[in-house]
């Protein structure tokens, strides 16, 4: 039966008397750990730093770990460690996070792209193959909206080629791909702590291995060059090119705390993931996100898609945003999702700081093109995704706030013919 949709003067499916809630929800342990810490005497690289390495190395399966400033600083680390140098090229997907590509270009590397399979929307394995040069180095294959890519083929292409492997797990922790923690498939691996993150700390990162000379060279970087553990005495001397990426003893004290709770808010999160996945099955007008058993979210995300046969492909992001904006209209907390790195500034414009370094570095290859018509999957998906907010399904959100996410979308993609389309 048709209903009136809000966006065109309707009443809202999800009604006002719904509040969803901020994630996380601190505890009275997170009050305990934090304050414990600020009453201690190490504010900045302290005991919890050195407690949360070890502790978050046993939760993921990892021999090292190190607690860096964010997920961005871990994902440098892990492009240093791995030794890629100047004009050297790191092969990764065409759909993430703005890090993914610039940690490259830290490193005064040069990022090459792949497109996405459309299924998951992860790095397509078969097409890595083709984008390997002489110069290639690495791989950083993410786990993108927390469902591990398909790291059997690539990890197969990486050695078949001696290339170094680097997982983005920024959004991941506890995403099992074939029953085995993200994290422990590649040569060294990143993640955040970022609020948004189903592991939060507010801001934070850690970079994991079981390679002891890729931590140390990491570890090097996270702590000005220096090449000891941040907890060691100082000797004061730069032995390369370091950053300050350490993480404080307040921080790494409320990601202890956290990392407690993690199992059960990782539950619950994948609980209300499945609660949606199953309420909006049959949904007409829409793609619904990708998980299995041999790729299982984390619960992390609940992207949407608009189905690519609703409207000419020229239309598709129009009519996505108009999308958006029902959605909105009738409660729904939701938003546009497009981090298409390509067709970012820095990389069309080859400049990342300054006279078009490092594409303009004399051991780089030229002529490297970003022509986003080489993406078409990851093009398609930028102008369909839609994305549930964090604070939409994630708990302390439980069925009430899903079951109200479920009828304002199913109103929505079952009345998608009365959607107003904005024609410019």
């Amino acid at each position: 039966m048709a209903q009136k949709l809000a966006v065109l003067g309707g009443k809202r499916a999800v009604p006002e008397s719904v509040k969803f809630k901020v994630w996380p929800r601190t505890t009275k342990q997170d009050e305990k750990f934090v304050l414990e810490s600020l009453r201690g005497r190490s504010y900045a690289w302290g005991p919890n730093c050195t407690k949360l390495q070890e502790e978050f190395a046993k939760w993921n399966g990892n021999k090292f770990c190190g607690a860096t400033n964010s997920g961005t600083g871990a994902l440098h680390m892990g492009v240093a460690a791995c030794g890629v140098s100047a004009g050297d090229e790191v092969i990764t997907t065409a759909l993430s996070w703005t890090s993914t590509g610039t940690c490259i270009l830290h490193h005064n590397a040069i990022p090459i792209f792949v497109d996405i399979d459309w299924k998951t929307m992860n790095i397509d394995p078969a097409k890595i193959e083709a984008a390997i040069t002489r110069r290639t180095r690495a791989i950083i294959p993410v786990h993108y909206w927390g469902v591990p890519a398909d790291m059997d083929p690539i990890m197969r292409i990486a050695r078949k080629h001696r290339l170094y492997v680097i997982e983005d797990a920024c959004q991941a922790h506890g995403a099992l791909y074939k029953g085995k923690k993200v994290g422990t498939f590649g040569d060294c691996t990143a993640f955040s702590l970022n609020q948004n993150k189903n592991y939060c700390a507010g801001e934070g990162g850690l970079f994991v291995t079981d390679d002891e000379k890729i931590y140390v060279a990491a570890r090097a970087l996270m702590s000005f060059g220096e090449m000891r553990a941040p907890e060691s005495s100082r000797d004061f001397h730069a032995y390369g090119m370091g950053w300050m990426y350490r993480m404080s003893d307040l921080t790494a004290a409320f990601a202890r705390s956290r990392l407690l709770q993690l199992d059960k808010t990782n539950a619950q999160a994948r609980e209300n993931w499945f609660r949606l996945h199953e309420g909006l099955k049959g949904t007409p007008n829409l793609v619904l996100p990708f998980t299995s058993k041999a790729q299982a979210t984390n619960g992390y995300a609940y992207p949407l898609r608009l189905s690519p046969e609703v409207a000419p492909r020229k239309k598709l992001a129009a009519v996505r945003d108009a999308a958006i904006k029902a959605l909105a209209a009738e409660g729904v907390p939701v938003g546009a999702a497009r981090w298409m790195l390509p067709a970012h500034t820095v990389f069309q414009a080859k400049n990342g700081y300054g006279r078009g370094c490092p594409w303009s570095c004399p051991f780089a290859r030229k002529n490297i093109s970003y022509n986003l018509r080489q993406y078409p999957q990851a093009i398609l998906a930028m102008d369909t995704v839609m994305q549930i907010a964090i604070n939409g399904h994630r708990p302390p959100n439980g069925k009430r706030e899903v079951d109200a996410i479920i009828r304002g979308v199913r109103k929505v993609f079952e009345n998608f013919d009365q959607v107003p389309v904005d024609k410019r």
